[in-house]
């Protein structure tokens, strides 16, 4: 009532909601109601969405009405005539078509589009219980399709659920991540998927132009917001983005933020949407540990929980090397691996910035083309960084952990450990940025006397003996 009131007031006009076509969507038709907050129609056994804006006193209210927009146009792209009887993909024994699941045909375009035909594992046991509503915990190894597990559901749920009003600043599905590569990713991922529904979405990260990205979250209406933690607080500090609107938290790789120290922003932002039976809630992990089973339980409500075991915690697409040097010799060993291996695109690992600068530019006045991805490098400059990687513009890249579960680019034919991870985990989302989409990769660790303290961790979280070799 409050906001109807100040809209009264202030004159100032409602922003109509982006309705997807109708053929491509199941939504039944939207009755539209004067209410100023947005209202929505539950189908396909989804939770009720919030028919009612909650506010945080006077102060939120007259924030959000001041930031009303109107949405001029549709986001879909316009793309000769489509229909779902171009996607032909045969039924296969023990396989899950994304046919079988009942997607809106615009998110089935956007599917086709991207060249996939069956679910992994992990999208195939957790997709139907999530597109039907429910609250989902999905644990699997890097690489198996986890994003869009999560983001099929939000596409589904916000095309199956058509609020009469929309406002900028309000979000209504939300993706946390613990790295801005990673939030860059998952960006791009939804971008793709969503290409053909109409629905916006905006990536915010630190790092980046911040006024940019406030400009877009108050002056447009804003479907899918996919935010680091940080950058996130801030515009909730500002009172650029609100989200008592939220329809669908998604927190992924919760138990990474944790390590990072983000768990306390989380926490805030979790209070900040609506209460846990009111929205929908999907965690997704390669793996959860105690102390996010606990948040698991505060924030979730009766979840379906899939757990996809690999038949062993590394790729058999990757080979393994381990080479037994010493610390002085490790650069030396390292030119000589490059020279004989000419890798087609190598990912080159190491554990402090100073390291991986200083390697970085070794390398480069010996004649390799390197560049370098830290977290003391300009984010701008990161996603120049790896465009050029990703282009083959360069073909070495000398990285921090930062990048180790962050960076999905096709092609990586080595990955070199110039120094082993403290944790185990770190080592295997290392490897596997190469042996991918089919693929053979090769893994080369240079262990000095420094590195042995690590191997006996290693080798147990790997269930597997490390044969180490002289170069």
């Amino acid at each position: 009532m409050l906001k109807k009131l100040l809209k009264a007031v202030s004159g100032k006009s409602k922003a109509p909601t982006n309705t997807p076509p109708k053929q491509q969507s199941k939504s039944t038709a939207d009755t539209k109601k004067p209410a100023v907050a947005k209202t929505s129609t539950a189908n396909k056994g989804s939770k009720p969405a919030n028919t009612t804006a909650k506010t945080n006193g006077p102060q939120h209210a007259a924030g959000r009405e001041k930031h009303e927009h109107k949405r001029t146009k549709a986001n879909a792209v316009v793309e000769a005539p489509w229909d779902i009887s171009q996607f032909k993909v045969e039924p296969e024994e023990g396989k899950t078509r994304f046919h079988d699941l009942d997607l809106p045909d615009s998110v089935m375009q956007g599917i086709h589009k991207l060249g996939f035909t069956y679910c992994t594992p992990i999208q195939a046991e957790s997709l139907p219980a999530a597109l039907r509503g429910r609250d989902t915990i999905g644990q699997a190894q890097t690489g198996t399709g986890k994003s869009a597990a999560f983001l099929l559901t939000i596409l589904n749920r916000l095309l199956t659920n058509v609020p009469a009003e929309r406002f900028a600043s309000e979000p209504r599905a939300l993706v946390i991540a613990p790295t801005r590569e990673l939030v860059m990713q998952i960006g791009k991922d939804a971008e793709g998927l969503a290409k053909y529904t109409g629905l916006n979405v905006l990536t915010v990260v630190g790092g980046m132009d911040y006024e940019q990205q406030r400009k877009v979250l108050r002056d447009e209406v804003v479907d899918i917001l996919v935010a680091t933690p940080g950058r996130l607080i801030d515009f909730m500090r500002s009172q650029d983005v609100f989200l008592d609107q939220i329809e669908v938290l998604v927190l992924d790789e919760a138990d990474r933020m944790l390590d990072m120290g983000f768990i306390p922003d989380v926490r805030r932002i979790v209070r900040s949407t609506p209460p846990k039976d009111e929205r929908q809630t999907l965690l997704y992990s390669a793996t959860f540990n105690y102390d996010v089973r606990i948040l698991i339980d505060q924030w979730t409500k009766d979840p379906h929980q899939v757990v996809i075991e690999p038949e062993q915690v590394t790729t058999d697409r990757v080979v393994q090397k381990c080479y037994l040097v010493a610390e002085s010799d490790k650069y030396r060993v390292l030119e000589q691996v490059l020279n004989e291996e000419k890798p087609e695109r190598c990912i080159i690992f190491a554990n402090r910035r100073d390291l991986t600068r200083n390697l970085c530019d070794k390398l480069n006045k010996h004649g390799h083309v390197s560049v370098l991805l830290s977290g003391e490098v300009a984010q701008q400059k990161r996603v120049r960084t790896l465009e050029r990687f990703r282009d083959g513009h360069v073909n070495i890249l000398v990285a921090t952990d930062v990048a180790g579960r962050g960076i999905h680019v096709d092609g990586v034919s080595h990955v070199i450990n110039y120094t082993l991870p403290e944790d185990p985990e770190d080592y295997v989302h290392r490897i596997g940025r190469t042996g991918r989409a089919g693929a053979m990769g090769v893994s080369i660790s240079l262990v000095s006397e420094d590195d042995a303290f690590v191997l006996p961790d290693l080798e147990k979280y790997l269930g597997m003996k490390l044969e180490l070799t002289q170069p």
